[in-house]
């Protein structure tokens, strides 16, 4: 399918998360994920015992991704400046936060912590005030997004959380949601981000104007260049985390080595062999 013909197809989407309200959505989770949340929003001990079941090995891990994209992103802080023109005469270039966010954090194929941590981590360390996440209801959940979402939404301090996905989830986050009173549930956003498949690219698009967005993603790519000091381990690892994503992501490897190739080729196999999706990254690959 092309982007085109994903325009047309969540046209009907928009429009009805436009002029309807929360038990909408809850329609079109139920449509397009099989399941219909008790309510779009996520409830704060929802995310408490996810947090609580959350192995402390992988939590490790987390934690110490979080630390390591915040020292990314701290170095990244723009600094305002004043400039003198002329006598009496200023300009002055100053970086201003927006007031409110939402991110995007897919599901399907594989969880997507990462997603979390890079969606949230950057408009935490701007300043950004009010950030919310919306990711798909799960089957295997009760109705709400993927338990290890959850858990690293905890761990980065997001309580604002809604189980919603695909386009209606992007068009949510530019009309805000309504309950059926025409209470506010959620107020619109300034600026959405966040991965996704092919109809949240066309929701993107079809909204651009009405709110910022970050880029039309499209298929994941990687595209590593090696010489022979390289890790071969590393570089397989690298490698398996984008082909994992779908069968059309492109991962590559670029390198002058016959023999750092021949040991990649070799973690590959023990690697891949390893993994839940074997199947879709054999077919990347």
């Amino acid at each position: 399918m092309d982007i085109d013909a994903a325009l047309k197809e969540i046209e009907p989407i928009i429009s009805k998360v436009r002029l309807g309200s929360e038990s909408d959505l809850l329609e079109l989770s139920e449509r397009f994920d099989g399941i219909r949340p008790k309510s779009v929003k996520v409830p704060k001990e929802i995310i408490e015992v996810a947090l609580a079941k959350l192995d402390p090995a992988l939590r490790a891990v987390i934690e110490e991704a979080i630390r390591r994209v915040r020292i990314v992103h701290r170095d990244q802080v723009r600094a305002s400046s004043i400039v003198r023109v002329v006598d009496g005469g200023e300009i002055e270039e100053r970086w201003v936060p927006v007031d409110r966010v939402g991110l995007y954090v897919p599901a399907g194929r594989a969880v997507y912590p990462s997603s979390v941590v890079m969606n949230v981590v950057p408009a935490q360390i701007a300043g950004v005030k009010s950030i919310a996440l919306a990711s798909p209801p799960q089957i295997d959940n009760g109705g709400w997004p993927n338990e290890l979402v959850l858990a690293t939404c905890a761990l980065i301090g997001i309580e604002e959380v809604y189980a919603v996905g695909g386009a209606q989830a992007i068009a949510a986050f530019a009309f805000g949601i309504k309950d059926e009173d025409g209470r506010e549930v959620s107020a619109p956003v300034d600026i959405v981000t966040g991965p996704g498949n092919i109809y949240v690219a066309a929701a993107k698009r079809a909204l651009r104007g009405i709110v910022g967005i970050d880029s039309e993603a499209g298929p994941t790519e990687i595209a590593i260049v090696a010489d022979e000091s390289a890790n071969a381990g590393e570089v397989a690892a690298d490698l398996i985390s984008q082909a994992e994503h779908d069968i059309i992501a492109a991962a590559v490897l670029i390198t002058d080595s016959f023999d750092l190739v021949e040991k990649v080729e070799r973690e590959l196999l023990v690697r891949v062999a390893r993994t839940k999706h074997r199947q879709r990254i054999t077919e990347a690959l």
